[in-house]
C-alpha cells in the first residue's frame, strides 16, 4: 500500500504534467472536433454535386466513382474504354445507399486528343448545366531508364498526364469561374515532388502538374475555385501493369511495390476526407516515401546518394 507521501508525489507530478500539457492539448482537440464537423458538413453537402472523373474506368478513379455516387453526387464517369465505363456505372446503380442517388453519366474520352476535350466537356455542362467537381485522376505511367525510354514516349507521357489534364481543366474552369464556385482535383504522384530511377518521362508530367496547380490555385482563389493536389504513393491497382516500357510497348505485369501498395478503396476515402478539409497539397504515402522527399529538401547529398544505389542496383 502507497504510503501517503508517495501519493502526495504521484499527483504533484500528474500536476505538473498537466500544466504543461492541457494548454496545448485542449486547443489540439477543440480543433480536431472543429475539422471534424466541417468534415462531416462538407460531405452531407456533396448530395446532388456534379462530379467530372477522368480514369474512372478501373482502379483509383473507379474507387472515387464509388465514394462520390455514395456521398449523393452526380457522377460523370470517363475514360477510353466505354464498355468498362459500362461496368462501373452498372456496379454504381447496384449500390445499397443511405442519400438519394443519381445515375451516373458516361463520357468516353481519350486524354490524348486535346482537341476533343473542350466538346466533351461542353456536352456536359448541357446536361447538367455546370460541374462542381472536376477530379484528374487519368494518366499513364512507364518504366524505363532515361537513355533507352524512346522520346515517343516521353511525348506520350507528357501528353497524357500533363496537357491531358491540364486542358481538361482549361475547359471545366470558365463554367466554374461564372458561377464563383468550383473546385479542380488533380491526383498526382509522390514521384512529382521527388524522381526516382526508371522514372523519369512519368516524374516530370507529376512535377509539371505540381507547378501547374501551384500557380492555378493563386489565380483563381479570387473566384472561389479550389484547388486541391494529391500526392498518392503506391497503390494496389493495374498501373503498373498498363504502364509503357522504354520502347512504347506494354509493361504488362505487377511490380512488387504497386502489389504492396494501398488500396484504393481507402486512397479514394482519403481523398474525399481531403477535399472536404479544403487541403491544398496532401501526401498520402507511408513513412519510407515521406522521408524520401524530406530528404530530398534538407539533405540533397544523401537522397542523390541513395537514389544512385537504387538505379545501379536497378541495372544490375
Amino acid at each position: 500500500m502507497k504510503s501517503i507521501a508517495e501519493r502526495s508525489t504521484g499527483s504533484f507530478y500528474w500536476w505538473i504534467l498537466a500544466t504543461l500539457f492541457l494548454p496545448i492539448a485542449i486547443p489540439g482537440l477543440v480543433f480536431k472536433l472543429l475539422s471534424t464537423m466541417k468534415e462531416s458538413r462538407y460531405l452531407r453537402g456533396l448530395n446532388g454535386k456534379v462530379v467530372l472523373i477522368t480514369g474512372a474506368s478501373s482502379g483509383l478513379g473507379e474507387a472515387l466513382a464509388h465514394s462520390f455516387f455514395l456521398a449523393g453526387c452526380k457522377v460523370v464517369l470517363a475514360a477510353r474504354r466505354k464498355e468498362e465505363l459500362d461496368r462501373v456505372r452498372k456496379d454504381l446503380l447496384q449500390l445499397h445507399t443511405t442519400v438519394p442517388t443519381h445515375p451516373p453519366i458516361i463520357l468516353p474520352l481519350d486524354l490524348s486528343d486535346l482537341n476533343s476535350i473542350t466538346e466533351k466537356v461542353q456536352s456536359v455542362l448541357e446536361i447538367h448545366g455546370g460541374i462542381d467537381i472536376l477530379v484528374n485522376n487519368g494518366g499513364v505511367s512507364v518504366r524505363g531508364d532515361a537513355l533507352s525510354t524512346a522520346i515517343d514516349v516521353d511525348i506520350r507521357i507528357m501528353l497524357v498526364n500533363y496537357f491531358g489534364t491540364v486542358a481538361m481543366t482549361k475547359a471545366c474552369l470558365p463554367s466554374m469561374i461564372a458561377r464563383k464556385e468550383g473546385r479542380i482535383v488533380v491526383v498526382s504522384s509522390v514521384q512529382g515532388k521527388f524522381a526516382i530511377p526508371h522514372r523519369s518521362a512519368y516524374s516530370a508530367s507529376k512535377h509539371a502538374l505540381q507547378a501547374f496547380c501551384d500557380s492555378l490555385r493563386a489565380e483563381v482563389a479570387k473566384d472561389n475555385v479550389k484547388v486541391t493536389l494529391v500526392a498518392p504513393g503506391y497503390i494496389n491497382t493495374s498501373m503498373s501493369v498498363n504502364a509503357l516500357t522504354g520502347s512504347g510497348a506494354t509493361y504488362g505485369k505487377m511490380d512488387a511495390a504497386t502489389a504492396g501498395g494501398a488500396s484504393a478503396d481507402d486512397t479514394a476515402r482519403s481523398i474525399l476526407k481531403a477535399i472536404a478539409r479544403d487541403e491544398k497539397d496532401l501526401m498520402l504515402a507511408p513513412f519510407a516515401p515521406r522521408a524520401a522527399y524530406w530528404l530530398r529538401h534538407l539533405m540533397p547529398p544523401v537522397y542523390y546518394w541513395i537514389m544512385q544505389k537504387r538505379a545501379e542496383k536497378l541495372d544490375t
